[in-house]
C-alpha cells in the first residue's frame, strides 16, 4: 500500500533558511504570519493530509465518481473529509479576510497545495478550482457579486469551477459558441455546452458557482468578443441560501485515465441565469486571472505527485532485496542486497529528489513574489515581483508537470513488475500525473506563451527580472571556493539560456515557425537553469550551516550539498542537448509535407 509523509523538515528549510519567508511579516496584513504561527499551521495541514486525505487516494481511485440522473456522487469518504477541510478553515487559508479568509500569505497556500496534491490529487482539485474562481471574482466582479459569493466560497460552503472548453475548441477559445443574451433585468441567459469541467458537479457543497465564457449578441469575432459570467447551480434566495435550480445540468462525466475521484463533467447550460463579471467583451482578461492561478496550481500538482512517488520508490528501494552490488555485497547477512545499492536505481531516485526539492524552492519563491506584488508598499517592487511571476508561470506549469510525470514513471520502474500492479499504488501516480501536462493549457502552449508573449513583453523587461539578479548571484558565487563547483556549471548553462534567448528573438521575428519549433526546448532550458539557481541558493545555505558546526543536522545539510552536486553533474547537462536541438532550427520538422507523415 502506498504511503505519504508530509516533508516538513524540507519545507521549513526552504521557507526559513533559503527564502527567508519570515520577511513576509513586514508586509501590510501579514504582520501576524510569524514562523511559529506558520509552523503550527503546517503541522495541522500535515495531519489533515496524512490522516484524512491520503487514505482516500487509492479507494477514491478504485471507486471513482458515479453519475446518476444528472447528479454526481463522489467516492466514499470524500464528503466527510471535505467537511473536516471546511471546519478547519482551510479553503480561505490565503484569502482576503474581508471576505472571510484567514489572510495568510500566498506562499503558505502554495505549501498547502503541494501537501494536498501529494496526499490526494483528485480531492485537492475540488477546492483548487474554487480558488481560481474566487480570484477571478475578487479581481473583476462588482462589489455586490463579491459580497454575495466570496464569503460562501472562502468558507468552503460553496465551490467554484471554470467553464471554458467546448466540444469543438480547446485552447482556441475564440471559437466558442456559448451565447449570453441580456434578460433585461441586469442578468443574462446563458446557453451552450462546456466539456472537461473538473468538479463541475458533485455532492461536497450546497452550491457550485460556475464561471462561464460566452459571447453576447453583439460580440466581435474571436477572443475579443468573449465575456465572463457567474452562473450558480442554485439561484441564491433572499437569505443568500441555495434556492431555485438554475438552468445548468451535468450531462455526463468522463471515463478517464486517472484522477477518478474528481468528476470531469460535460455541463449543459440552457437559458441559465448568469451575471456579467467585469466588462462586456473583456472576459479573456478575467479568464487569465483564474487561468494563471490554475496554471501555478497545476505546477504544484506536478511537484506533489513527484514527491509522493519518490517517497514510495525510496521506501521500496531500501526494503526490496534484489541482486548484489557490483562492487561487492553490502548486506552479506541477507540473501541479496537492497535495490538502492544499484547505480541506476540511485540515479532515478536522485533525479526525483533533486527535482522535487529544487521545484519546491522555486514554487514557493513564486508564491512569495505573489505576496510581494499584492502587498508591498513600493510600486517598483510590486511591478518587479509581478513581472517575475508572469515570466515563471509557464515554466512552473510545464516543467513541473513534465518532470512530475517523469518522476512518477521512473519511480514506478523501481518496483519492477510490482509497479504495474494496482495494489502497490505507483500506477495510480503515473495515471494521475499525466493529465497535468495537458489541462490548463497543454505544455506546448506554455512554451509558446513563454516565447511568444513573455520573452518579448515590454522589450524584454520580464526576462531582465530573472537574468540580472541571477547574473549577480552567479558572479558572487564563482569567487567563493566552496561554491565554485556548483556555480561554474550553472554559469555556463545560464550563458546557453542567454544565447538561446537572443537567437530565438532574432529567428522568431524573421520566421515565426522557428520560434514555435524551438519553444519546448527553450522552456526546458529555462526550467533547468531555474532549478539550478535554486540549488545554488540551497547549497549556499547548507555550506553556511555546516561551517557553523550544526552537528545535530549535519547529515541533512550534507545531503543538500550532495544532491546539488548530482543536479549540476547529471541533470543540468541536459541544457546542452536542448540547446543544440533548438539551434538546429525548425526546418527538419516543417519541411515534411502532410502526406509524407
Amino acid at each position: 500500500m502506498p504511503m505519504y509523509k508530509a516533508p516538513l523538515e524540507d519545507i521549513n528549510f526552504v521557507l526559513n533558511d533559503v527564502l527567508n519567508a519570515q520577511t513576509l511579516t513586514q508586509l501590510p496584513g501579514y504582520e501576524d504570519a510569524s514562523p511559529d504561527l506558520i509552523q503550527s499551521v503546517l503541522e495541522e495541514a500535515a495531519k489533515l493530509c496524512e490522516n484524512e486525505l491520503q487514505p482516500l487516494n487509492r479507494t477514491g481511485d478504485e471507486e471513482g465518481c458515479r453519475y446518476e440522473n444528472g447528479v454526481v456522487r463522489t467516492p466514499k469518504g470524500f464528503k466527510e473529509a471535505y467537511d473536516k477541510y471546511v471546519e478547519g478553515g482551510w479553503q480561505g487559508l490565503a484569502f482576503d479576510p474581508e471576505y472571510g479568509g484567514q489572510g495568510l500569505p500566498h506562499t503558505i497556500g502554495f505549501v498547502m497545495e503541494e501537501l494536498m496534491c501529494s496526499a490526494n490529487m483528485a480531492f485537492a482539485m475540488y477546492p483548487g478550482l474554487t480558488h481560481g474562481a474566487m480570484n477571478a471574482i475578487k479581481a473583476h466582479a462588482d462589489d455586490e457579486l463579491k459580497q454575495q459569493y466570496l464569503p460562501k466560497m472562502a468558507s468552503g460552503e460553496w465551490s467554484g469551477t471554470m467553464c471554458l472548453t467546448e466540444p469543438h475548441c480547446g485552447t482556441d477559445l475564440g471559437l466558442i459558441k456559448t451565447k449570453a443574451v441580456p434578460a433585461g433585468d441586469g442578468t443574462y441567459k446563458i446557453t451552450g455546452t462546456k466539456i472537461f469541467i473538473s468538479a463541475g458537479e458533485h455532492d461536497l457543497t450546497s452550491n457550485i458557482i460556475h464561471l462561464v465564457l460566452a459571447k453576447l449578441p453583439d460580440a466581435p469575432a474571436g477572443t475579443k468578443g468573449i465575456s465572463l459570467f457567474l452562473v450558480p447551480k442554485f439561484l441564491p434566495n433572499q437569505d443568500n441560501e441555495p434556492g431555485m435550480r438554475n438552468g445548468v445540468m451535468c450531462g455526463s462525466i468522463e471515463h478517464k485515465m486517472g484522477i477518478h475521484g474528481n468528476a470531469t463533467c460535460v455541463m449543459n447550460f440552457d437559458d441559465a441565469t448568469g451575471w456579467l463579471v467585469g466588462e462586456p467583451h473583456k472576459g479573456m482578461r478575467a479568464m487569465f486571472t483564474m487561468m494563471n492561478a490554475a496554471r501555478l496550481g497545476v505546477g504544484m500538482q506536478g511537484l506533489g505527485i513527484g514527491v509522493v512517488a519518490y517517497q514510495n520508490a525510496l521506501a521500496y528501494a531500501k526494503d526490496r532485496l534484489q541482486g548484489r552490488s557490483l562492487s561487492g555485497a553490502k548486506a552479506p547477512e541477507k540473501p541479496a542486497d537492497p535495490l538502492i545499492v544499484h547505480p541506476d536505481v540511485r540515479k532515478n531516485l536522485l533525479q526525483a529528489k533533486a527535482f522535487t526539492e529544487g521545484a519546491r524552492a522555486l514554487g514557493y519563491w513564486v508564491g512569495m513574489m505573489i505576496d510581494m506584488y499584492e502587498k508591498h508598499p513600493d510600486a517598483k517592487v510590486r511591478q518587479e515581483a509581478e513581472d517575475f511571476v508572469a515570466l515563471l508561470t509557464p515554466v512552473v506549469k510545464a516543467y513541473f508537470t513534465d518532470m512530475g510525470y517523469e518522476v512518477a514513471t521512473n519511480s514506478q520502474q523501481m518496483y519492477g513488475g510490482h509497479g504495474y500492479i494496482r495494489e502497490w499504488g505507483m500506477e495510480q501516480f503515473v495515471r494521475d500525473a499525466r493529465i497535468a501536462m495537458i489541462y490548463e493549457g497543454a505544455n506546448a502552449i506554455q512554451a509558446l506563451d513563454l516565447v511568444g508573449r513573455k520573452m518579448p513583453q515590454n522589450m524584454g523587461r520580464l526576462l531582465r527580472r530573472f537574468f540580472h539578479p541571477m547574473q549577480a548571484e552567479l558572479e558572487q558565487s564563482l569567487n567563493d571556493p566552496a561554491l565554485a563547483e556548483f556555480a561554474g556549471p550553472l554559469y555556463k548553462a545560464f550563458g546557453k539560456l542567454q544565447q538561446a534567448t537572443a537567437t530565438l528573438a532574432q529567428k522568431g521575428m524573421a520566421r515565426p515557425d522557428e520560434a514555435g519549433a524551438a519553444s519546448t526546448d527553450y522552456l526546458r532550458i529555462f526550467g533547468l537553469v531555474s532549478l539550478g539557481w535554486m540549488w545554488l541558493k540551497m547549497v549556499k545555505v547548507a555550506h553556511g550551516k555546516l561551517s557553523e558546526g550544526g552537528a545535530e543536522r549535519a547529515e541533512f545539510y550534507d545531503g543538500k550539498v550532495k544532491t546539488a552536486r548530482f543536479f549540476m553533474e547529471k541533470m543540468l547537462p541536459e541544457v546542452e542537448f536542448r540547446f543544440r536541438s533548438m539551434m538546429s532550427g525548425g526546418r527538419s520538422m516543417m519541411d515534411v509535407a502532410v502526406d509524407q507523415f
